[in-house]
């Protein structure tokens, strides 16, 4: 089934915004392994074994059946960004109760996104590297998380999240221009930036080159 990612090619949307609880059970079915793509990449790796993705896109989903009517007031926002918010929010949650009081009172003003974003470096080392695990490959492993680090870390924030929005999450152009707040051909220029400043490092690591192939022509 080709599941559609932008809400004027959902013919089911009116029916949502109706509070069709479950129509919209099977929309959020739909989009439930790119919802699970992103809590596993933005999880923090503290809480691996002890968290699982899956009871985060349960909690996630009965808090936005809850929430339907924000939905509705908040046109005219996608209805897959509007969940990647809603879970999001659950994810940052979820952080609070696990990781004590000083997460809890650290960053309270910023939004779920930017509360993620923190951890975005991070993250996009861990996955970039998790794969290479045999004793044969430690050393390469070592080295190049220091070059990855440091790619990571002087690079400009937004097209740092530009990044994992595309590559990790495997979101569409428009859709992270939607959840940045940016218009697409910034956020399309910001992640051939991203890219290049990275080409170096990531040509060490096998595979990722593949997945950027598979987003050819997502650029809508």
């Amino acid at each position: 089934m080709n599941i559609p990612t932008q809400q004027d090619e959902d013919p089911r949307l009116d029916r949502v915004l109706d509070g069709d609880t479950d129509v919209f059970a099977d929309v959020f079915a739909d989009h439930r392994d790119r919802l699970w793509r992103m809590v596993h990449f933005r999880l923090d790796r503290r809480l691996q074994g002890r968290v699982d993705a899956d009871d985060i896109l349960q909690e996630a989903f009965v808090d936005a059946v809850q929430r339907l009517e924000h939905f509705r007031t908040s046109q005219p926002m996608s209805l897959f960004v509007w969940l990647r918010l809603i879970v999001g929010q659950t994810l940052v949650d979820v952080h609070r109760r696990h990781l004590g009081a000083q997460m809890r009172d650290a960053n309270r003003e910023m939004s779920p996104q930017q509360q993620l974003s923190n951890g975005t470096s991070m993250s996009m080392s861990f996955h970039l590297l998790a794969h290479l695990t045999s004793p044969s490959q430690a050393a390469v492993r070592a080295e190049l998380t220091g070059l990855v680090d440091e790619a990571l870390g002087g690079m400009n924030d937004i097209d740092r999240e530009v990044l994992a929005l595309r590559h990790f999450e495997e979101l569409t152009n428009k859709e992270v221009a939607e959840v940045l707040g940016i218009d697409r051909k910034a956020a399309s220029i910001r992640y051939v930036r991203a890219l290049a400043r990275l080409k170096d490092v990531l040509t060490h690591v096998p595979g990722f080159f593949d997945a950027d192939e598979r987003q050819t022509g997502s650029d809508a």
